[in-house]
């Protein structure tokens, strides 16, 4: 990681945000800096790994994909070799668009996406072929009262 990030960095990380297809002349107006100066600053928060890239955020709904999946697993296996082959299980559907390691009762929580429950039940086919495991519970979002990519860098 390269030097410390201060105020405008963030003020800068913040709007990039919230709309990367800014110009760099919108973003200096929005960030009170001179254009070289901003586009220096932006240039050097790619550098450094605090921008990892920029994407187009696409409605789930609007392209068949309005279920969202949260996918609870337990596993008794936690051996290097089964945990690589569940890596490379998730990592290959790609209707499986968050994996995270837990601490306490659950061992991994995966995030889907799919069309319906027939969908999700194909997803789960797929998935326990690729790799065991011991008990595997799906919770069906009702209703996305917040869905953010924002991290709030602002706060301190």
């Amino acid at each position: 990681m390269g030097q410390e990030i201060d105020t405008i960095d963030r003020k800068i990380l913040a709007e990039l945000q919230r709309d990367g297809t800014l110009s760099v002349d919108q973003l200096s107006e929005r960030v009170s800096l001179s254009r070289n100066a901003c586009w220096r600053r932006m240039r050097r928060l790619e550098d450094d790994g605090y921008i990892t890239g920029r994407v187009a955020l696409v409605d789930a709904e609007k392209v068949g994909l309005g279920l969202s999946v949260f996918i609870l697993v337990r596993t008794s296996h936690h051996e290097t070799d089964w945990l690589a082959k569940f890596r490379a299980a998730v990592v290959s559907i790609p209707e499986i668009t968050g994996v995270y390691r837990m601490s306490g009762d659950l061992d991994y929580v995966l995030r889907a996406r799919v069309s319906d429950v027939k969908a999700y039940d194909r997803l789960y086919q797929r998935l326990i072929a690729k790799v065991p495991l011991s008990d595997v519970s799906a919770s069906f979002v009702m209703e996305e009262i917040k869905e953010t990519t924002i991290v709030p860098v602002e706060l301190r």
